[in-house]
């Protein structure tokens, strides 16, 4: 797995994110190289997770190029480049989907 991948991964599980999927994007967009999934219970969860992966990937000399979603946001996401970690609060991992769009993704890790 790669080195930005084991940063996140990590990151989100030390703020108690679950859920992972890492889908790999890499024969299907040339938008990112990874997806990486989390769901978390609350919005505060979503951004102390969204704050530490962004924290840990700084440290590491990884920038995080955007982030969305706000404080009120039930889905935020963290463009890292090659990997976009998107972080969904409660049923919005159902509502969107993004596992049914990307059906043809390999799964690295994950349901």
């Amino acid at each position: 797995m790669k080195e930005i991948l084991k940063i996140i991964v990590a990151a989100g599980q030390e703020k108690k994110a679950g859920g992972l999927a890492i889908l790999d994007m890499r024969q299907l967009t040339t938008v990112t190289d990874y997806f990486v999934l989390f769901s978390v219970s609350s919005t505060t969860q979503a951004q102390a997770v969204a704050d530490h992966i962004t924290e840990r990937l700084r440290a590491a000399g990884w920038a995080v190029l955007r982030r969305e979603g706000e404080r009120q946001s039930r889905w935020l996401l963290l463009d890292c480049d090659s990997a976009v970690v998107h972080i969904f609060v409660g049923e919005e991992r159902d509502f969107y989907g993004l596992e049914r769009i990307w059906g043809d993704a390999p799964r690295l890790s994950g349901q």
